[in-house]
C-alpha cells in the first residue's frame, strides 16, 4: 500500500486535486498523457490526485478501497484507498494498491505496461516479476471514449 510517508516526500511542487470530479478528469488526463488505457484506473469517490512532473511521481486517494470487475477478461482487481506509481510514456513503475485476483489469491501489482512490441497488448508484473498480458482493449472505458470522442465532434 501506498505509504502516506512517501506522499509527503512528493508533495512539494506537486500539482494537488481535491474533488471526486475533479480528480476523475484530472486521472484521466494523466492516463492520457503517459498512452496509458482510460479504464485502468475506474475509481470512485476520489479525493486526491497528485502528480509530481520532477519525479514522475502519482498519488491517488479514494474513500474506501474497491474492487472492479473487467467483463471481458473476466478479472477482479482491488484498488486500496491509496494508490501510487512512478510514470512515463506507456508505464507504471512502483505500483502501490493494486492488487488482481489470481484462483483463489490476490498478487500484488507492481509494474504496468504496454508491450513495447505489441501496442495492443498491456502487462501486469508482480514484485517477483511473474507477469501476465491482456489485450489494452480489455481496459478502455467506452462511456469515457464516447465523452470524448462527442466533444471532439462538437468542436469541429
Amino acid at each position: 500500500m501506498a505509504s502516506s510517508q512517501t506522499i509527503e516526500n512528493h508533495r512539494e511542487n506537486a500539482e494537488i486535486y481535491n474533488g471526486d470530479e475533479l480528480c476523475k478528469a484530472k486521472s484521466l488526463e494523466l492516463l492520457r498523457e503517459i498512452d496509458m488505457p482510460n479504464g485502468l484506473l475506474p475509481l470512485k469517490d476520489i479525493v486526491e490526485v497528485g502528480y509530481n512532473r520532477t519525479s514522475g511521481f502519482v498519488w491517488l486517494k479514494q474513500k474506501k478501497a474497491i474492487t472492479h470487475v473487467f467483463k471481458s477478461i473476466g478479472k477482479n482487481v482491488s484498488y486500496a484507498q491509496e494508490i501510487s506509481a512512478f510514470v512515463e510514456n506507456h508505464k507504471l513503475k512502483k505500483v502501490t494498491g493494486v492488487k488482481s485476483k489470481e484462483l483463489l489469491i490476490w498478487v500484488t501489482i507492481a509494474d504496468i505496461f504496454i508491450d513495447r512490441n505489441d501496442s495492443e497488448k498491456i502487462v501486469f508484473k508482480t514484485p517477483a516479476g511473474m507477469s501476465r498480458t491482456f489485450p489494452v482493449s480489455a481496459f478502455i472505458n467506452e462511456e469515457e471514449e464516447e465523452k470524448k470522442n462527442d466533444g471532439e465532434v462538437e468542436k469541429k
